[in-house]
């Protein structure tokens, strides 16, 4: 759920949901490191990355969970976590890129969408506005992709389990590529609508 603007925002920095946000960004490395060390000579260790996935996706939930019910929202925080949730999907994206488990098209999909985000941010910046709080249909695209990159590494094996796991992780990935685009083009269009705003007050 977006976070509504009538909370207090405080500037606070060690609060429990930023530690958990600098945590996820910790972590970032680590998975990295665990799920392409097999492509330079060393052992699997899918499983440790699986966990720390799984850790990322949970203490992301926890984090704007905790903000909002402790009214802990900081301007850290409204950077940190969103910083979190793109570097994840970035580093997941390069990693199971790597190891040919997503195919090229859909990273350059997503990857795309990072890229139409980076330029709407920096057209606000050039008006002087900051970028708009992370909405509900964002975050439902980020909990689908983290849902389905996890699925989609343990889809790469043998036996029942693998085979489940590919048909759940590829259904994530599907609903969390079009929402991730969907929440994209809402985001542009609310761009839009801003500049041209400030073009009709200034005009």
């Amino acid at each position: 759920m977006e976070v509504q603007e009538t909370r207090v925002q405080t500037d606070r920095v060690l609060t429990i949901p930023n530690i958990l946000s600098m945590a996820r960004l910790v972590g970032v490395p680590v998975f990295l490191w665990l799920i392409l060390w097999p492509e330079f000579g060393g052992p699997n260790c899918d499983l440790w990355a699986l966990l720390v996935l799984a850790g990322s996706g949970i203490s992301d939930y926890l984090d704007g969970k905790l903000a909002r019910r402790w009214n802990q929202i900081s301007s850290l925080g409204r950077i940190l976590d969103p910083a979190a949730d793109r570097l994840y999907i970035l580093s997941t994206l390069v990693g199971l890129t790597w190891r040919e488990i997503l195919p090229l098209w859909l990273t350059a999909t997503l990857l795309a969408r990072e890229l139409l985000l980076l330029v709407m941010v920096w057209v606000l910046d050039r008006h002087g506005y900051a970028p708009p709080q992370v909405n509900f249909l964002g975050k439902a695209a980020t909990f689908n992709l983290m849902y389905a990159f996890p699925l989609l590494l343990l889809s790469d094996g043998s036996g029942w389990v693998a085979s489940l796991a590919a048909i759940f992780g590829w259904a994530f990935a599907g609903w969390g590529t079009a929402l991730y685009w969907w929440a994209g083009i809402l985001y542009v269009v609310q761009v839009r609508r801003l500049i041209r705003a400030d073009a009709a007050t200034t005009g």
